[in-house]
């Protein structure tokens, strides 16, 4: 990702057929990180049902995954596999830092996820961020990005040599700075972010699959609690693929700058090649992961290959990305609550008399009506029409 003086030694030539193995490998990145994104992109902000403070955190995801792999994946390995820059002193600026800026905005994006799961779950009483709000923290995720990335665009350039011309980051102190910074990136934009969505989703994840949701007392709990289970367990493959994807890439930078030997090691382009092609494909998993786990963004990415002759769509798939929402009605939830004590409360006043033919009277009232709408959706279980976000 960053280029720094390793390129001056030209320590990436390669044999052909390993450049194009690896070229292979990376254009795979590519085209599945760039495709996939875009899908998710457009499933989010064609459909008005997906548009909730969460998935809005997660176009903000899929944007950053698209920049990175879009400016950086083959840029860089075009660069490492040749060991030359073709590409000029703005470009260099650039490639240095707007690709990492998408980094940071990645892991905040996801961090911030973790954090409106754990409000909606654990402070379910307590309002939902307002659009414009979703839109500031959005905002301020990007902002905190680009002042973490800045020195990279600052302090890089180009320099000519007699055989060749590489980009790098020119540090005032060259290798102590470099370390220094990797150091400063490895907390605040992997540490710290991870530790903080391992806190909230260890919490929700005590709270969702031990015990019962606060506020939460609904005709179709068991519904809501698997909803909920769903989207939890979703985020939760999400950050772990990309906790694990980076590992290898932030240890390697630490190693490196520790030993300054292993930077001449016989094999140390493969590795490098390695570490950064996991990195790289963390903006890949995610679309695969939302197809796989979330029904709504699996109707979504059916509808974009319908074409295809062994996808089929389905009623209920055309049915998850509409924008009808089918929810109990509040006043039915309080009157299963009173119906529910009356049983165990003795007495037989005209008063309870009362409350009970009425709650009765609107209870077959909410029955019949959602009978209704269950013969019109061809009777489709009722636990998957809820918003998973």
């Amino acid at each position: 990702m960053e280029n720094t003086t390793r390129g001056l030694t030209n320590q990436f030539v390669q044999p052909p057929w390993r450049v194009a193995l690896w070229s292979v490998a990376y254009s795979t990145v590519l085209a599945v990180a760039v495709f996939g994104n875009l899908i998710v992109i457009w499933i989010i902000l064609a459909h008005k049902r997906m548009r909730t403070v969460t998935n809005y955190f997660l176009l903000n995801l899929a944007f950053s995954d698209v920049s990175m792999a879009a400016f950086n994946t083959l840029i860089n390995f075009i660069y490492a596999a040749h060991g030359e820059w073709y590409f000029g002193q703005v470009y260099c600026r650039f490639h240095n830092f707007f690709p990492v800026t998408a980094v940071f905005a990645s892991i905040y994006s996801m961090t911030a996820i973790a954090i409106d799961r754990y409000m909606a779950i654990i402070h379910p009483m307590k309002p939902r961020l307002p659009a414009k709000a979703t839109l500031g923290v959005i905002v301020c995720i990007w902002s905190l990005a680009v002042v973490l990335a800045f020195p990279l665009c600052y302090f890089s350039t180009i320099r000519t040599l007699p055989q060749r011309t590489v980009c790098y980051v020119a540090w005032p102190r060259m290798a102590e700075d470099s370390f220094m910074y990797h150091i400063i990136v490895t907390v605040l934009v992997y540490i710290l972010p991870l530790v903080v969505m391992g806190i909230t989703y260890t919490i929700v994840g005590v709270t969702l699959w031990g015990g019962e949701i606060p506020g939460d007392s609904s005709d179709n709990y068991q519904g809501q609690l698997q909803a909920k289970r769903k989207v939890v367990k979703m985020m939760i493959i999400v950050v772990v693929t990309f906790a694990l994807c980076w590992l290898p890439y932030h240890v390697y930078f630490i190693a490196t700058g520790l030993n300054k030997r292993l930077s001449k090691w016989k094999y140390i382009q493969q590795v490098y090649l390695s570490v950064l092609w996991l990195a790289m494909s963390s903006t890949m998993y995610n679309p695969i992961i939302y197809c796989c786990l979330n029904s709504r963004f699996r109707a979504g990415f059916k509808q974009v290959f319908r074409w295809c002759p062994f996808v089929r769509v389905s009623s209920y798939d055309e049915l998850e990305l509409q924008s009808t929402r089918l929810r109990p009605c509040h006043q039915s939830s309080v009157c299963t609550s009173i119906l529910s004590k009356d049983k165990s409360t003795r007495g037989n006043s005209p008063l309870k008399k009362s409350w009970k033919h009425s709650c009765c009277e609107e209870l077959k009232l909410h029955n019949t009506q959602t009978q209704f709408i269950l013969e019109q959706l061809q009777v489709i279980p009722i636990s998957h029409l809820f918003s998973f976000f």
